[in-house]
């Protein structure tokens, strides 16, 4: 089997090495199913901006088992649940377990907060609005001696 070529190795991209490794992580992360999430758009309103809410489902897990972590551009959610060994389980259909899911966030991207309600763990983050750049770049003339 033959490596398929990148898109970024086009002569056009110039530096998109970083946004190739993102996508190589993410491509390799998503094949995790554990905990199931979904991501929505939140309408804007007349106290919030437009958002994105991505809510995990992470029933069994209390609030001190878990943490949402900003690192560098990664929003991190982690979950650890400890075996109790001092229960005795007649029948044990829900296991004690680990989860880390990672989500690649653009540059800007901020976290407002984070809610823990009914086993469902909600983060909002705003989307900022993109700021138009336009500037001139100047021409030196080497012709003129």
């Amino acid at each position: 089997m033959t490596a398929r070529p990148s898109p970024f190795g086009h002569p056009f991209l110039l530096g998109f090495d970083e946004i190739e490794q993102a996508l190589d992580r993410v491509s390799k992360a998503a094949n995790d199913g554990y905990p199931p999430y979904n991501i929505e758009r939140v309408a804007r309103s007349e106290q919030e901006p437009e958002r994105l809410r991505i809510t995990l489902a992470v029933a069994g897990f209390t609030r001190d088992q878990l943490d949402v972590m900003l690192e560098e551009n990664q929003l991190v959610v982690r979950g650890r649940q400890v075996d109790e060994k001092a229960r005795q389980f007649l029948h044990r259909g829900i296991a004690a377990r680990q989860f880390q899911r990672a989500f690649l966030l653009a540059d800007g991207m901020e976290v407002m907060g984070a809610d823990l309600s009914n086993g469902l763990l909600s983060i909002d983050l705003t989307r900022p609005e993109p700021e138009r750049v336009v500037r001139k770049i100047a021409i030196a003339s080497r012709d003129d001696v």
